[in-house]
């Protein structure tokens, strides 16, 4: 045979290769894309309802709180925020039902309270008729609990703000770590790094088993429902355990949704943290005569005369920022 003929074949040979790979490749590039869209409207979602999630539970209005940390998170108000975020960035805000399909890809929403956490999941209830239906609920709210073997439990906070109680005598002290006796958890209240990491730890094994849980109640709804996907427990990075475990915050699971030839399956996690303003202190400096604002960070070096609540509100009364470097 001739080089041209054996050069046909070979190209005959290649030829279906090369096309099936460049399909794959395009497939694959198509999922990436659409798994970095999703991703990106995940995040932006849960971060929209963080900001929401403290905003009316400012610990200045809550009477004997004594810790940034310990203020009410309004739930309900970061789970309309979510599903408003959901909607718009997968264009689907204006249709309520195709929303709510869409939740079903979402086998469990946490928040995390200052003394515990609430589950939003699937669960059965009863309707008007006397049947059975499944929809999103909220469950009871559940505390950070830790156990020893000498018959004593602790309930922890996002801080060091702690309760212990005896199960034999039924008492109950509450607070701070260093404030309470060591007698009665030696191992967990004497040392500050040990308590800390007793905390964190026990924190993440409830939450983890309360997930565990509703998801494997969550593929049996959908498996009645026809899915055929299996949802799964996440793999959550140290890191945004550390995270979540510092301030309120919201953590939402969303899976099974197709992605090209691939099925997403991600997380994020939103903070609730309460941010207070800073102070701008504003006013003329008597050497030059010009005004200058100031936060409290780079204090002024003469007397302030007026205090606005953002750097902008101080420059559009004509104060200069005021550099102490």
């Amino acid at each position: 045979m001739k080089i041209t003929d054996w050069s046909l074949i070979f190209v005959i040979i290649l030829l279906p290769l090369c096309v099936v790979t460049g399909w794959n490749t395009a497939q694959l590039r198509q999922a990436r894309v659409l798994e970095i869209q999703y991703t990106t409207a995940l995040r932006t979602a849960v971060q929209d309802a963080g900001v929401v999630l403290t905003r009316n539970y400012l610990q200045a209005d809550e009477y004997g709180y004594a810790s940034d940390k310990q203020s009410r998170v309004n739930k309900e108000e970061a789970l309309s925020v979510l599903r408003s975020s959901l909607g718009y960035n997968f264009g689907i805000a204006d249709d309520s039902a195709a929303l709510d399909a869409f939740m079903l890809y979402i086998p469990a929403i946490i928040v995390i309270d200052y003394d515990g956490y609430y589950m939003y999941e699937l669960a059965d209830e009863m309707d008007g008729s006397n049947v059975i239906q499944s929809s999103h609920q909220w469950m009871p709210k559940k505390p950070f609990i830790y156990e020893d073997k000498q018959g004593y439990s602790a309930a922890f906070t996002l801080d060091d703000q702690v309760a212990v109680i005896d199960h034999q005598t039924g008492e109950q002290i509450q607070g701070k770590r260093g404030e309470l006796p060591h007698v009665l958890l030696p191992d967990l209240l004497s040392d500050p790094v040990q308590f800390d990491q007793l905390r964190r730890s026990a924190i993440v094994h409830s939450i983890e088993q309360d997930l565990s849980r509703a998801i494997e109640s969550h593929n049996t709804v959908v498996r009645q429902l026809g899915w055929t996907y299996l949802f799964t427990m996440p793999t959550i990075s140290q890191e945004d355990w550390s995270n979540t475990l510092d301030e309120p915050g919201m953590l939402v699971f969303l899976q099974g949704i197709p992605a090209g030839v691939s099925r997403f399956n991600n997380y994020a996690l939103g903070g609730g943290r309460v941010v207070r303003a800073k102070e701008f202190l504003a006013g003329k400096d008597p050497v030059s005569g010009f005004p200058y604002a100031s936060s409290r960070i780079c204090n002024l070096p003469f007397a302030a005369e007026e205090v606005y609540v953002h750097r902008r509100n101080a420059a559009e009364a004509g104060y200069y920022e005021w550099n102490c470097r």
